[in-house]
């Protein structure tokens, strides 16, 4: 079931969503050259308690998991895409780290990811960054009152597939609220002028993700959650927690 939000719902969402960009945030300031993943956690985890947040991320366990999620971020390295859990692995030069926070705040929930090179970056890793970026905003720019759920897809999949980078479907966006999923899905790719209509009160999160080979395919690690290029190439990931309003897209998770 999609569930519309109040603007005064809305409000709260966005105080979930500055916890979220603060973490982010001192997240991206922390991660240097010899920095574990697990450090990193750390960092997140205690922005979320000077808040007086929870985490969405700690103790989830969705259908598809053996084991719940062990903590507050997703530390996806390389090429790692997704949901990669902070481990003792320190970071090298040139790494390419994708990190996915969430908060709940009095109920209310936000969700949002940045990807970033280490150190010394590599060109062709900038390019997938900002291609990842360019498709979330495109997307973000696509959820306007009366369009379509599949002309926020059909945006981000676009330019995707312009930079003949690889994209699945099988995860994606989703609606959120009082919990980080909700109804509905919304897939990186797709087609214009299909699906739900987007109406005012309908909070999003757009999250854009791109393999670099230009193939579709991914595994999952042994852990049960780390997804991974099948063609070992990198991948980058980009979200933001988003609502549909009256006068346009609002995006709840800036800083």
């Amino acid at each position: 079931m999609v569930e519309l939000k109040t603007r005064a719902e809305i409000e709260a969402m966005r105080a979930a969503g500055q916890v979220v960009a603060r973490a982010l945030e001192a997240v991206r300031r922390q991660a240097a050259v010899g920095v574990s993943l697990l450090e990193l956690d750390q960092v997140a985890h205690a922005v979320l308690d000077d808040a007086g947040a929870s985490s969405p991320f700690l103790g989830y366990r969705p259908h598809f998991a053996d084991i719940a999620f062990p903590a507050v971020i997703c530390a996806s390295v390389n090429d790692a895409a997704l949901h990669g859990i902070p481990d003792g692995y320190r970071l090298r030069d040139g790494d390419l780290l994708s990190v996915d926070c969430g908060a709940t705040l009095d109920g209310w929930t936000g969700d949002s990811a940045i990807s970033f090179v280490v150190g010394t970056p590599r060109p062709k890793d900038e390019q997938l960054i900002a291609t990842t970026e360019a498709a979330l905003n495109a997307g973000i720019a696509a959820a306007k009152p009366g369009a379509k759920l599949g002309d926020i897809s059909a945006a981000i999949g676009a330019v995707g597939r312009a930079a003949h980078y690889g994209i699945c479907i099988d995860f994606g966006g989703h609606g959120v609220g009082r919990t980080m999923h909700e109804d509905p899905h919304v897939p990186n790719e797709g087609r214009p002028g299909r699906g739900l209509t987007l109406r005012p009160g309908l909070v999003l999160a757009i999250e854009p993700w791109f393999l670099a080979g230009g193939k579709d395919e991914y595994f999952i690690d042994d852990d049960g959650w780390t997804i991974r290029s099948a063609d070992g190439s990198r991948a980058a990931h980009a979200e933001h927690t988003i609502a549909v309003t009256e006068d346009g897209p609002r995006i709840l998770t800036a800083p």
